[in-house]
């Protein structure tokens, strides 16, 4: 479990979270969702130590967080498959890839990919990292339906091990795919 205990955060004199608390469970998807610039992303990059809270704590045990963030920060220089595999080996970036059905595309070049070849590779990246938990900034932005539905699947397998933070717009995907939502 994730728990953020009376967090406050500002960027100069605009005030983010002041005196937030929220707990995320083990082994469930919580979808987390609210306005453009509320604070959802900045959320995360606190609960992953990219940024440092002005007051209060987050409690986490875990070690290890595979993140997919709004933009996909592919290695332009590396192929789909050495994208992965700068996370993991060869074989564990073979079995995402086939899992997010980019087996064919594995020596491509991102700028050889569509929008939604660039989230999956970044989905396969993150899955393919590991760790206790998975944040996924919204991660299914050029995606379509029917691959959606299969990385929906994907995920839901995940959530039965591990924390799984969904930041979305989307109703849909908070409806298939969430445990729990929370507004902020």
């Amino acid at each position: 479990m994730i728990e953020i205990k009376n967090l406050s955060f500002s960027f100069g004199d605009k005030v983010i979270f002041d005196d937030f608390s929220l707990k995320i469970p083990d082994k469930s998807v919580t979808a987390i969702t609210g306005k453009s610039g509320c604070g959802k992303t900045t959320l995360i990059n606190l609960i992953c130590g990219l940024l440092k809270a002005d007051k209060g704590e987050i409690v986490s045990k875990a070690e290890k967080y595979a993140v997919v963030f709004q933009e996909d920060r592919l290695l332009p220089w590396y192929t789909v498959k050495e994208n992965i595999s700068t996370v993991s080996d060869g074989e564990t970036a073979d079995l995402w890839l086939k899992k997010v059905r980019l087996s064919d595309s594995a020596d491509l070049y991102p700028s050889q990919l569509s929008g939604g070849m660039k989230r999956r590779t970044a989905l396969a990246r993150a899955l393919a990292y590991g760790g206790e938990v998975l944040i996924l900034d919204e991660a299914f932005n050029g995606v379509d339906e029917e691959t959606k539905t299969i990385l929906i699947d994907i995920i839901r397998e995940q959530a039965t091990e591990k924390a799984v933070i969904l930041i979305s717009h989307n109703s849909d995907e908070i409806q298939r795919l969430a445990d729990r939502v929370e507004q902020i």
